[in-house]
């Protein structure tokens, strides 16, 4: 028998939708947004000040409690705390100096060490954040040290791998046992461009975090996909871990031009492309099916992002999506005619004992 669960949902990530015009410009406005689009979850970006005061949250639970009180009045509830561009800053490859300083306060820029500080101060914020809101999951991406060496030519000097994921535990453990020790977790959205990008790397992570409670997963099918993994498996492998899902379309059409790598290409003639919910190839009924069997009960967040359709409109086409993937599971069994008490004197009679 499936454990009773139920998926929450639909919920929706803030971060492709805010701006500067309303209703994107403030939390009050895109909830109701939201809401209004049948939402009832919204996963929160920390480092869109336009939403939220990551500082003043970490600092205040009055402030925490103002923010929920925000969002339960426009009828959503808070579903994680999203620390990705933080957290990518945390391990960034020398390489990616110059792209990634965007993601930092101008006062840290060309300058790697207080830029990972400052990183780190903001994912550690976040855990307390979280904890104030009375959360126990959150979101991110883990940084990246190995990610340019990815495809092995030129040939990697021996122990290159290794050492950088020596290095990424030593960055993140402390970090972990701060969450662990506020009652929370980090879920690293598997990426390609994180040096977690899949199972075997998740696993090289684990290791180097001594198998750390605190590190799970936000699981996002999309990113398999392009990579032509087995989404499906790797929810029977690593359903234990996942704490969070982002639920993201996309499709794969290679040709005799290009393939996974797509060739340099823009978003629009990819091989690989993210779409919106339902316009990709994600076999949405299997993995729902899976999480539900496998007991998730957090939430189904849309993560939009699609190189064709609208944000609008793809936002309001994913909140009706997602309802209907979401399962209600049976009480009991569909053949437990019996369906009553354990009757011991009844076992014993029909086994001759």
């Amino acid at each position: 028998m499936m454990p009773e669960t139920q998926i929450k949902g639909p919920a929706l990530f803030l971060a492709q939708f805010a701006g500067d015009a309303a209703p994107f410009n403030s939390l009050p406005s895109i909830a109701e947004w939201a809401a209004g689009l049948g939402y009832k979850g919204i996963q929160i970006p920390t480092w869109d000040a336009r939403l939220f005061d990551l500082a003043k949250a970490a600092e205040s639970k009055d402030y925490c409690d103002e923010v929920k009180g925000i969002c339960a009045e426009k009828g959503v509830e808070i579903t994680e705390l999203s620390s990705h561009l933080q957290g990518q800053l945390v391990a960034v490859n020398p390489a990616y100096d110059e792209s990634f300083d965007a993601f930092a306060p101008p006062e840290v820029h060309k300058n790697p060490k207080a830029r990972q500080e400052w990183a780190v101060d903001q994912v550690k914020k976040a855990a307390v954040a979280s904890a104030n809101l009375g959360l126990s999951h959150t979101v991110g991406f883990s940084g990246s040290l190995a990610f340019p060496y990815l495809y092995p030519w030129p040939q990697r000097p021996q122990g290159l791998i290794e050492e950088a994921f020596a290095e990424l535990g030593r960055r993140w453990k402390p970090i972990l046992d701060h969450y662990a020790e506020h009652g929370q977790d980090y879920g690293y959205e598997i990426h390609p461009g994180e040096d977690i990008f899949d199972g075997a790397t998740y696993e090289m992570f684990l290791d180097a975090v001594g198998g750390h409670v605190a590190a799970t997963i936000n699981y996002d099918p999309s990113h398999f996909l392009l990579q032509q993994m087995d989404y499906l498996a790797f929810i029977d492998i690593y359903h234990d871990r996942i704490t969070a899902f982002h639920v993201k379309d996309a499709e794969f059409n290679p040709d005799g031009r290009q393939g996974v790598y797509s060739g340099y290409q823009g978003w629009v003639n990819r091989a690989g492309r993210f779409r919106s919910l339902g316009d990709g190839q994600v076999d949405f009924p299997a993995i729902f099916s899976k999480m539900t069997q496998y007991g998730y009960d957090s939430w189904a967040v849309l993560e939009w992002e699609c190189c064709i359709k609208s944000a609008e409109q793809g936002a309001a086409e994913g909140a009706p999506f997602i309802a209907a993937h979401l399962i209600e599971t049976p009480k009991s069994a569909f053949d437990d005619f019996a369906g009553g008490e354990k009757d011991e004197a009844a076992i014993k009679r029909m086994l001759g004992l």
